[in-house]
């Protein structure tokens, strides 16, 4: 059975939304990277991976539904900025315009009924919370009196990696 065509709509634009954010989160990466900042690029190209991966997630829940699903370009992504705390402080930014896009998806479903739409959204709305916490620790970190390799540090002793495998998470298409 087909998802109402809201749900559906929203997942699509969201596919989009997930797959623009990816490209940003690469930007950003090589940003880092162009600063020699191994371990902000570090945070941040997994985190580019990951947001593709929630992409064909959608794509797959899509599929599954006998949805119609059509990849097309993705919006305007920032590759310079002022600084590395002001590239992390964007990337929170799109963090939290992407939690708001998951919630209206989530409620949409429950709008709907959908509770199947419901259920497979609620493991993004999970990782929403992660994804946002992790970004506000960056931030807190790169804001603190010290230097950059005090922050590279920090990242290399507190934080733990970004890939990890999650046994929960919905199937990706192509997997």
């Amino acid at each position: 059975m087909a998802t109402d065509g809201s749900f559906a709509q929203l997942l699509r634009t969201q596919i989009r939304n997930q797959l623009t954010l990816a490209q940003q989160y690469l930007a950003a990466a090589v940003y880092y990277d162009s600063l020699d900042l191994p371990q902000l690029a570090g945070q941040t190209y997994p985190r580019s991976t990951e947001n593709h991966g929630h992409a064909m997630r959608m794509v797959q829940y899509l599929l599954d539904r006998d949805e119609p699903v059509s990849i097309g370009g993705i919006d305007e992504v920032v590759s310079e900025f002022d600084s590395p705390r002001a590239a992390m402080a964007y990337l929170l930014e799109c963090e939290h315009v992407t939690t708001k896009q998951i919630t209206e998806l989530a409620a949409a479903a429950r709008t709907a009924n959908d509770y199947l739409g419901e259920q497979f959204m609620q493991w993004f709305l999970k990782e929403q919370v992660a994804d946002v916490a992790e970004l506000i620790t960056l931030v807190r970190v790169l804001d603190r009196d010290g230097n950059l390799f005090d922050v590279e540090l920090f990242i290399e002793r507190e934080l733990t990696p970004v890939v990890g495998i999650d046994n929960t998470a919905p199937r990706m298409a192509g997997t």
